[in-house]
């Protein structure tokens, strides 16, 4: 099962669209995770009519529309796989002992607001996933969004992409 993860598009404050390769990445994703902060409901409209399937949670840049369709917390199960999915996890520092406190029946933990990439094991086994901003990089090098492959309870090829300059939107989404 091909994952799309991804989160803190803010379009179309901080872009008027996403990259195109990650819309590639969508088109041919079984599952895309959104951890929050969209902005927009034109991009969720988006996102779903494009999506095999869509798991997604609203952020703290989200309004009473995005608020009303989507969930803070979104749990679900794939291919043996639990997963949860928030916008919010809190600081860096102890991050791993809180969500595993916080989340001790789930397998994978994807999360954003930072939109610092991260990839880390809590202690028993939680593992936590930021896939970072595909519109805005802040104080990182690249924007970024994250594809990962998944089967029988396993991730792998977790792969970090980089969004260059070339590759930046040159589209608006339409409704």
């Amino acid at each position: 099962m091909r994952l799309v993860i991804m989160a803190d598009t803010h379009v179309p404050k901080r872009a008027r669209d996403l990259p195109s390769g990650l819309w590639a990445a969508v088109d041919a994703a079984d599952l895309v995770i959104h951890a929050g902060d969209w902005v927009s409901v034109e991009l969720l409209d988006e996102v779903e009519r494009r999506s095999a399937r869509l798991v997604g949670v609203y952020g703290n840049n989200d309004g009473p529309q995005l608020r009303a369709r989507l969930p803070e917390i979104a749990r679900v199960q794939v291919a043996g796989m639990r997963i949860a999915v928030v916008h919010e996890t809190g600081p860096a520092s102890g991050r791993e002992r809180r969500c595993a406190a916080r989340f001790p029946d789930c397998d994978l933990l994807v999360f954003g607001h930072s939109h610092i990439p991260w990839d880390s094991e809590a202690p028993g086994g939680l593992r936590l996933l930021n896939p970072g901003s595909p519109t805005d990089r802040r104080r990182q090098p690249y924007a970024t969004y994250l594809t990962a492959e998944l089967a029988d309870g396993r991730l792998d090829a977790v792969t970090l992409h980089e969004v260059t300059p070339s590759s930046r939107p040159q589209r608006r989404v339409t409704p």
